[in-house]
């Protein structure tokens, strides 16, 4: 009987060979026969983290901004829609303020992915200590804001910057550039400082571009910027369209910088800030923190977070016509 045993277990036919291939047969593992479950379980962190950190404050903020709370005293009552109306009907300041914002997003977003787009064309070349001028280039986007901000309050300072003096050889001296009307050119300035973030996008679209289309072209006569145009931007349109995308919604959101560039020394004094720079974001933490309004701070956000989601859905139907895709077109 033991050497009919030995048999069988050398043949791979033992009791635990075959309990093992009954319990393959039966079917798949207990967490395989819950996929549903086990998807759920590994996502709910992230579920959770935007239920408590994103919609719920969504939500908190839309009720504050149906009152007139003041931040601090209990003593509050419900409005309905009243700061709503407020905005629209009364407040010019604000409405000053969003289309300022408009402009300034219209003005930085194009030259930014534009600029970045050219400055990857140009280190994507076969040139000399290309891997340094990556570096030089790039290295301005990852300076934080704090020290870029107070770098170019110095350079736009008007006794001693050093925009001031080169402006100065030119014959033209004493000009605030931080005050009205030239606040929101060295605010533009200053945001274009950091184009090797984009340059760093552009780049790795750059270089999945296949070398034989810009031989063909060549070889068909086709000049260099038509080959950028016709062939290029077209097969990096979707890199592109995303640096647009992303590129506005940050412009729009713009807050900390008008306030560092602002000639004061204290956040808390943002009523300092010009006119000229004085965007959307500044203005609601000038209601929040200064007035202390936080049901119309809260309203103001709700009208703002509208604006984004209809110039985003607006991109995306655009989209369409000027994006390419590889794979999926649809």
């Amino acid at each position: 009987m033991s050497r009919l045993r030995r048999l069988a277990t050398v043949a791979g036919h033992s009791p635990r060979d075959r309990g093992r291939r009954l319990r393959v047969a039966k079917g798949p593992r207990r967490w395989q026969r819950r996929q549903g479950r086990t998807f759920y379980v590994f996502v709910a962190p992230w579920v959770i983290g935007f239920v408590i950190l994103t919609l719920a404050p969504i939500i908190y903020a839309f009720g504050v901004s149906l009152t007139n709370y003041d931040g601090s005293s209990s003593f509050w009552r419900f409005i309905g829609f009243r700061n709503y109306v407020e905005f629209f009907t009364k407040d010019t300041d604000g409405w000053a303020s969003l289309l300022r914002t408009l402009g300034y997003a219209a003005i930085v977003v194009p030259l930014s992915v534009a600029g970045g787009l050219a400055l990857a064309i140009l280190v994507n070349q076969r040139i000399r200590a290309r891997g340094a001028l990556r570096a030089l280039f790039f290295l301005p986007s990852v300076v934080p804001v704090v020290a870029t901000a107070i770098t170019f309050r110095l350079i736009f300072n008007r006794d001693a910057g050093l925009f001031s003096g080169l402006m100065g050889l030119f014959g033209v001296h004493d000009v605030t550039w931080l005050s009205d009307p030239w606040a929101f050119y060295a605010l533009v300035v200053m945001t274009l400082w950091g184009l090797g973030g984009g340059m760093i996008i552009s780049l790795a679209a750059l270089q999945d571009v296949p070398s034989e289309l810009e031989e063909a072209a060549r070889l068909d006569g086709a000049s260099r910027w038509r080959y950028i145009r016709s062939i290029l931007v077209p097969l990096i349109s979707p890199v592109l369209y995303f640096q647009v995308v992303t590129g506005i919604i940050a412009a729009l959101q713009m807050l900390v910088q008008p306030l560092l560039l602002a000639e004061t020394n204290r956040i808390a004094s943002s009523a300092q800030v010009p006119t000229s720079s004085t965007l959307f974001m500044v203005k609601v933490y000038n209601e929040f923190f200064i007035s202390n309004r936080f049901g119309y701070g809260s309203a103001m956000l709700w009208i703002f977070f509208l604006v984004i989601l209809i110039l985003t859905l607006l991109l995306q139907r655009l989209s369409r016509r000027f994006v390419f895709y590889l794979v999926g077109g649809d």
